[in-house]
């Protein structure tokens, strides 16, 4: 059984990339903005782990980038969704034009 290539899995990447890019630039809504942001992370996952069987499986250094690219994500989504409810509950809106709260 052949592996799947390594061009496979970077175009995989990249279109994980730019549909999480254009998400966060096209969304009006702030949880759809985080939705993006965190496909942005996992198009860099994939890349990591990708090179990191292709180029050196010996070395664990793609594996561990990975996983602490997974940690800031997991802390940014829990930052962004408490920053999104707290303002949710003030404003009762998740509209990211109506956020002008922040400049008082």
């Amino acid at each position: 059984m052949l592996p799947i290539p390594l061009s496979w899995w970077l175009t995989v990447s990249a279109a994980l990339f730019s549909i999480g890019v254009f998400g966060a630039l096209s969304r009006r809504n702030a949880i759809g903005i985080l939705m993006g942001i965190e496909l942005v992370l996992n198009a860099v996952n994939v890349n990591l782990v990708a090179f990191w069987r292709y180029v050196i499986p010996a070395n664990v250094e793609g594996q561990i980038f990975a996983l602490i690219v997974i940690s800031v994500a997991a802390a940014e989504a829990a930052v962004g969704l408490a920053i999104v409810i707290a303002v949710y509950r003030r404003r009762h809106s998740a509209a990211v034009e109506e956020l002008d709260i922040l400049k008082h």
